[in-house]
């Protein structure tokens, strides 16, 4: 089983290529050149590089954020699009997800930067289960929720696509086949559009 993960929610992005949950190659990108114009590109070198053609590829994985919103929809976008020509599943791996796995104690904190003072934040056990759901919040305020002997993991830089392929690849083992359709993503927050449209009360 073969599988393509993809992460540009951030100034950070990575693509890994997988086989059998076992990560084969890995790129990682800056934002500043211009994920949309040079990703697909990318793509095509690391499946030279390994010897692949995208149909040999069983499945697509994207990061859903919390992240960059263009970050996020570029990240959707590419995989829904490339698993809709190749006629395979797309699963989607919230960003916080895929940074607790990263983690080693029991109990998880991951999180992200979401600037303006904020941070995006969830809670995870060991086996990837969600605590709680994910919020954005002021810094000092998830500083002081968060018990002292629960990990702390910081995710700015942290290149993220073998772990979003490790979690796409476990689910798709035990037989999610989503429809890249039913992709969606996970702001956490609403943009600046939403906020600044919103009719004040």
């Amino acid at each position: 089983m073969r599988l393509l993960a993809l992460d540009t929610t951030s100034e950070h992005g990575s693509i890994a290529l997988l086989e059998y949950g076992q990560v084969v190659a890995t790129r990682e990108m800056h934002e500043e050149d211009g994920y949309s114009a040079v990703i697909f590109g990318v793509i095509a070198e690391l499946l030279a590089h390994v010897g692949w053609k995208l149909g040999d590829l069983d499945c697509f994985a994207g990061a859903t954020g919390p992240g960059s919103f263009t970050g996020v929809r570029v990240c959707l976008t590419a995989v829904k699009g490339l698993a809709e020509a190749n006629n395979r599943p797309a699963l989607g791996v919230s960003n916080l997800e895929a940074l607790a796995s990263l983690g080693n104690d029991a109990v998880r904190a991951p999180w992200l930067d979401a600037h303006r003072g904020e941070v995006y934040s969830g809670l995870y056990d060991a086996r990837g289960r969600a605590l709680g759901p994910e919020a954005v919040m002021p810094q000092l305020e998830w500083q002081g929720r968060v018990e002292p002997d629960v990990e702390r993991i910081p995710g700015d830089g942290v290149p993220l696509a073998a772990a979003i392929g490790r979690i796409a690849y476990r689910r798709w083992r035990a037989g999610e086949r989503p429809d890249p359709a039913s992709l969606e993503a996970n702001y956490v927050r609403r943009s600046d559009a939403e906020l600044f449209s919103a009719p004040a009360y």
